[in-house]
Order: structure tokens, then sequence, then C-alpha cells
């Protein structure tokens, strides 16, 4: 058994070598045709890693010859398949940018967002790639309308969308949390509840159809009481005002909510306010 063992291990170890002796040996091969062919038949067992060294050294070789473009497609296509997604989506890019009309045209424009898309951050993380990423499916719907591929790039819009919405939520449920603070240098604080409001409200109207208008919904409110609470009186009772008329707001349009006992509350606290029976210094 042992015996066994040892030979299959010394059989592994030699074909292993085999392989990567042949694959330096085409390598260094100065017989494009052939290096290309190999380079291909390498993407179609999936051996993606070498085939995008291939492909890649062989780009400019390949200029002004008939598999010039094919090439270059592939190329990107194996550092997609390899999910390097950053240097698929630049290559792609590069692909569309000089065969607009080429073969590949649609397929590679397309791939430009799918490979953005891949590779987009998690929400609490700066948005930037998302927004590129939408941008870049928004491109391929206009120039290829009737694309059988148009409803996937539809989804993964809105898909991107809502993550661009969970992060303004973050960032408006963040400065709710911050809450006060004071500032020792000059003796005076301030609160962060209107950034909170302003963030909140901006991402209502810059996403109208968004399924968070509740909990964004929920944060103004909160944030409009609290900012009443913290007020200096003399902007108190304009602002307990503005707090009791958006839990309103917020029991019509949200009757079954979770926040409805809490908003009831507020109202109670701001009519008692109002009336002289509530103080906040």
């Amino acid at each position: 058994m042992k015996k066994y063992w040892s030979f299959l291990m010394m059989f592994t170890v030699t074909l292993l070598m085999g392989c990567v002796s042949e694959f330096n040996y085409v390598y260094r091969s100065t017989d494009y045709s052939y290096r290309y062919e190999y380079a291909k038949e390498q993407y179609a067992k999936g051996k993606y890693t070498r085939a995008n060294m291939l492909f890649g050294e062989m780009v400019t070789m390949m200029k002004g010859t008939e598999n010039a473009e094919e090439c270059l497609f592939l190329c990107a296509m194996s550092a997609y398949r390899m999910k390097d997604y950053e240097s698929a989506s630049e290559v792609f890019r590069k692909y569309f940018t000089t065969y607009p009309k080429g073969q590949y045209a649609e397929e590679a424009c397309y791939y430009i967002a799918e490979s953005l898309y891949r590779d987009v951050p998690e929400p609490r993380l700066d948005q930037k790639p998302t927004v590129q990423a939408i941008k870049a499916y928004q491109d391929f719907i206009d120039i290829f309308p009737y694309s059988s591929r148009k409803p996937m790039a539809d989804s993964r819009m809105y898909e991107l969308q809502d993550k661009l919405v969970e992060k303004e939520y973050i960032n408006a449920k963040l400065y709710f949390n911050l809450g006060t603070y004071f500032l020792n240098c000059i003796g005076s604080g301030g609160n962060n509840y209107e950034a909170c409001i302003v963030t909140a409200q901006n991402a209502l109207k810059d996403y109208p159809y968004t399924t968070m208008r509740e909990k964004f919904a929920s944060l103004i409110m909160k944030s409009k009481y609290e900012l009443a609470v913290h007020s200096v009186k003399e902007k108190q009772a304009e602002r307990f005002q503005d707090a009791e008329d958006e839990c309103y707001g917020f029991l019509n349009e949200y009757p079954d909510s979770k926040d409805v006992a809490l908003a009831e509350k507020y109202i109670d606290k701001c009519k008692k306010f109002s009336e002289g029976k509530l103080t906040f210094d």
C-alpha cells in the first residue's frame, strides 16, 4: 500500500511538473498562432489564470490581425472568470472603446457593468463604486435598449439603488445615535438631529419609491422630537409644534407601524409642553 501511494504521489508530481513545463514552453514560444490556440484551449478547460496571462501578453502582438478583437475580449473574460473584477472592467471597457461595433460589443458593454457590480462594497463603506456600476448599467441600457440582458440590467440597478438607500439610512441613523454633543473649548453644545433630518429627507426625495420610507419617516419623527427637547427655550415652542405635526403625519401614513405608540407618546408630550404642563431645560 505504501508503495502504491508513493507511486501515486510521484506520478502526480511528475504530471504537474509536466503541465508547468508545457505552459512555460508555450509562454516563451515565438509561435504566436500556437500560443493563441493554446490560450483558447486553456480558457475552454477553465484554466483562466493561465489563459489570462497568455491573452494579456498577446493583446499587443495581435493588433492588426484577425484575432485581435477576440484576443482582447477573451483577455477580459478570463479576468472576469478569475474574479479579478477590477481588471476585467478595465479590459472590457478597452474592448468596447476599441470595437464599439465589434462582434462582442454588446457582451463587453454589459460585462463592464457586471464586473463593477461584482466588486461593490458593503453599504457601510464608500459607495462611489456602486454609483459607477449603476451608471454602467444605464449606459448599457441606453446603447442596447432591446438586448435580452436588459431585464437583468434593470434588476441589478434596482438592487444597487437599494444599497445606496441603505447607506443613506446608516448615515441618518448614525447622526441620530450621536445625539447631542458638548464643546468644552467654547462652553456650549449642539446636536446632530438636524443632520439626521436633512439626510433622511434628502433620501426620501432622491428615492421616493424605496421600501425603507417608513424607517426614514420614523427617524425624522424621532429627530424632530429630540431636536425640540434639546433646543434653546426661544426655539422650543416652534419645534415642538413641528414635532407634533410630524407625528400626526407619520400616523396618517403608517397607521400600522410598530412606532405608532411612540408617535402617540410624542404627541401627548408636545401637547403638554404647549399647555405649559411640561418643561425641558
